[in-house]
């Protein structure tokens, strides 16, 4: 088991130090070490081999299909994340994976009318694509009940 190293393009570094590397699944893995677990935020399952992932249903400029499930995946990731590479991906590695992002940073203590304007400074300068899926983070109990 071990971390990122946070030369990985798109790894991340949490607010409480865990580190998570978001990406698209459109690209390439190129040298870059595989996940220990993953959660993809697709509309349909990958259904990907050699490591263990949660798929969330999570249509494309959307929010997930089921917030219950999407919630319970990150803190799932979020906890692995403690001593494990955690991968979070969509299509493209910027609006989902950025919204699920954001979510992971308020796990982590930033407050969530702030965190999308933290995971555009440290990820992505255009994460959380679309109104709707700010608002999903803004509104979602991620630290609580679902």
């Amino acid at each position: 088991m071990g971390e990122w190293d946070e030369t990985v393009p798109g790894v991340v570094a949490l607010p409480d130090g865990r580190r998570i590397r978001g990406t698209g699944m459109r690209r390439r893995r190129g040298g870059v070490a595989t996940p220990e677990f993953a959660v993809y935020l697709l509309a349909s399952d990958p259904e990907v081999e050699g490591w263990t992932y949660r798929w969330i249903a999570w249509p494309d400029f959307r929010c997930p299909r089921s917030t219950r499930d999407a919630v319970a995946a990150l803190r799932e990731a979020h906890a692995r994340a403690a001593d494990e590479r955690v991968e979070i991906a969509c299509g493209g590695g910027v609006g989902r994976t950025g919204t699920a992002l954001a979510a992971l940073a308020v796990l982590s203590g930033v407050p969530p009318q702030d965190a999308v304007a933290w995971v555009r400074q440290h990820y992505h300068r255009r994460a959380v694509e679309t109104p709707w899926q700010r608002r999903w983070v803004e509104t979602t109990r991620f630290c609580g009940g679902a």
